[in-house]
């Protein structure tokens, strides 16, 4: 017997550690795969439906591997779940002398320089945001870490954290008077010496290009990758791959050279008046672009008779900062660094003076206080197997949803892995007897102006069987603000005690923790509720999808992929929007089904499931649900349940 057998057998290590632990094939011959492909520096592919217990199969080859190993995830939270809580389990279990450490990106660590100068300036907006600050500073004085994941008294999402972390652009490296205190580079001294190392895939990537967060050392050294919740990797790839300015860089760097000509500069009386034109030319860039949130092509941008003179404004504006803090820059390592900046800027904006680059779409994303101009791959399948090049290494990418109908052609393809090894483990649990796929009748097109009306129309009998603990799982942010109206209505209609969440009003974690403890509620969200949530028990037990999730065609990075897929001759729809969407409604459905005792319906509402002929390609992608399009049937479902 392998050694890994032994360890999953029902005698084995783990089953004398965990209570109720059984063995799961899937579980063993996944770990066997891995454990191959390791000693093979080979690239390894694998779909792990839920419940597989993919993250044991993946941590227990790679601490058993003696090499040095990096576990890369999709969120945040998976990553802290694996340090706090995974690694230590099964550390414990193997009596594996490994050394662990994680690594966030800079934005997560406290910067001690940067808390000193705001609460020195005492520049903050609200008394909440003043009392969030001196939070954050006792926090600093007692964490071992400086990871504002730790600091809970203080909303992750809280505008302070901004002032108190270093950027790329502001950090002054070796040159800052508090290098020796800096929490950033104490968790990348901790990853250099640790064996197995926690990252995400943001940090991965950003490093990987741009040199920047503590990987650039980390990656020569190590044997194996593993991607779990690989299935997020083109996105984020496309993300770190290209090139991106925003207004709020503008903003900050004029408020970073203020802040330091305080101290350092207070007799350049030319830099205050600079810097608050620095800022209004900034503000006047995104009003040139109207209102409106949402992305724009640089085609529409560019129509828009206020866009291109605004830009010429900034990059004159930018310039004339840059001269000024050139004239002070030997005063201090802050006011040299902000020089290098501004001239960094001005060339990032110059680039969009004339869009040139044939392989790059550029475009335009609006926020409400802010404009981000990106210059974005049209494939990343090139740049990303020059990344794997080099050094031999395993690369091992998992997830409960890669592959479309048991194939991964459209994953491989999107990040030019070839022909890998590669497997399809299903989910042990029971999907004809725990859940039942339900397809309404009678619904209209999705494009049809009530069509969220019918949505409800159709659930809400569905709900009230269920007695609450619902999802809606909305398509778009309009959507999911319809539905959420019209649910609050009805409820209030029939007097109904069942809570209404929506995302948006609080954080996920937050909604999530009131979802769960009261057990017969109602949360209605869009993309972030999607994928990285688990509900267990009777809390969900049914999951509504409004629609089958393909991405706007007027998306301007989509459609500039599909218009050069037509060029080639290829089917854009079949090869890279349907399968990204049936991946999409993978990963809807499993927030559905966590473990054995769970029973659920899961609910697509959209037509097209049944119409079209694609429709076959999404549900036999899904697990083995009981499959209906009879009210009748999932009334009785939760009656029996």
């Amino acid at each position: 017997m392998s050694s890994l057998q032994e360890i999953f057998s029902p005698d084995g290590a783990f089953a004398r550690a965990i209570d109720g632990y059984r063995i799961r094939p899937q579980q063993v011959e996944m770990a066997e795969r891995i454990a191959e492909a390791i000693r093979n520096n080979a690239v390894f592919i694998a779909e792990a439906g839920t419940g597989t217990g993919k993250t044991f199969a993946y941590l227990v080859p790679a601490l058993k591997s003696n090499g040095k190993v990096i576990v890369s995830t999709g969120t945040k939270t998976l990553q802290d779940q694996l340090f706090n809580k995974d690694l230590p389990t099964v550390r414990e279990i193997l009596k594996a002398p490994v050394r662990i450490a994680l690594l966030k990106g800079r934005a997560n660590y406290v910067c001690p320089y940067h808390l000193q100068r705001s609460l020195a300036d005492g520049r903050f907006l609200s008394r909440e945001d003043a009392a969030d600050a001196r939070r954050i500073s006792v926090f600093a004085k007692t964490t071992q870490t400086g990871d504002k994941a730790e600091c809970v008294e203080v909303n992750e999402n809280s505008p302070v954290w901004g002032h108190v972390t270093s950027t790329r652009d502001n950090c002054l490296g070796q040159d800052c008077p508090d290098y020796k205190d800096c929490f950033v580079m104490q968790a990348r001294k901790e990853a250099m010496a640790a064996d197995l190392v926690v990252v995400n895939h943001h940090l991965f990537f950003a490093d990987v290009m741009l040199r920047d967060e503590g990987m650039a050392e980390l990656l020569p050294a190590c044997n194996t990758v593993i991607f779990d919740e690989a299935h997020q990797l083109p996105e984020v790839a496309t993300l770190f791959f290209g090139d991106s300015v925003s207004t709020a860089q503008f903003l900050d760097l004029a408020r970073d050279a203020r802040t330091e000509a305080l101290t350092h500069a207070r007799d350049c009386l030319d830099l205050p008046v600079a810097s608050k034109a620095l800022e209004k030319a900034a503000k006047d860039l995104r009003l040139a672009v109207g209102l409106d949130t949402g992305r724009f092509s640089a085609g529409q941008l560019l129509e828009k008779p206020e866009f291109a003179p605004a830009l010429q404004v900034l990059l004159e504006e930018t310039g004339r900062f840059a001269a000024i803090l050139e004239t002070q820059a030997e005063r201090a390592e802050g006011l040299e660094k902000c020089w290098q900046r501004a001239g960094d800027l001005v060339r990032q904006l110059g680039q969009w003076q004339q869009p040139a680059d044939a392989g790059y779409v550029y475009w335009g994303e609006a926020f409400t206080h802010s404009l981000q101009l990106n210059a974005t791959p049209l494939d990343v399948a090139s740049i990303f197997r020059k990344q794997m090049g080099g050094h031999p290494r395993a690369w091992i990418f998992t997830s409960a949803t890669l592959a479309v109908q048991g194939k991964f052609h459209h994953y491989c393809a999107e990040l030019g892995l070839g022909d890998p090894d590669s497997a399809c483990w299903q989910s042990p649990f029971d999907y004809g007897e725990q859940a039942v796929l339900y397809a309404p009748l009678g619904m209209p097109d999705p494009n049809a102006w009530n069509y969220t009306e019918a949505v409800v129309d159709a659930a809400w009998p569905a709900l009230k069987a269920a007695r609450g603990g619902a999802f809606f799982l909305c398509t778009s942010l309009r959507a999911m603000r319809r539905t959420h109206e019209l649910l609050k209505a009805r409820l209030e209609e029939e007097g109904l005690d069942m809570p209404l969440l929506v995302q948006g009003e609080g954080s996920k974690n937050d909604l999530l923790q009131r979802f769960r403890h009261h057990g017969a509620a109602i949360l209605v969200g869009s993309q972030s509720f999607w994928e990285g949530v688990d509900v267990r028990g009777e809390a969900l037990s049914l999951v509504v999808i409004d629609k089958i999730p393909f991405a706007p065609p007027d998306d301007p990075v989509l459609s500039a992929r599909i218009e050069e897929m037509k060029k080639q001759g290829r089917n854009a729809f079949i090869e890279y929007q349907l399968p990204r969407a049936v991946i999409n409604v993978k990963q809807g459905a499993g927030r559905l089904i966590r473990d054995e005792a769970d029973k659920g319906v899961l609910m697509i509402c959209d037509p097209r499931l049944i119409t079209k002929p694609y429709g076959r390609r999404v549900w036999q992608s899904l697990p083995p649900m009981k499959r209906t399009r009879e009210l009748q049937v999932v009334l009785d479902f939760f009656a029996n349940r």
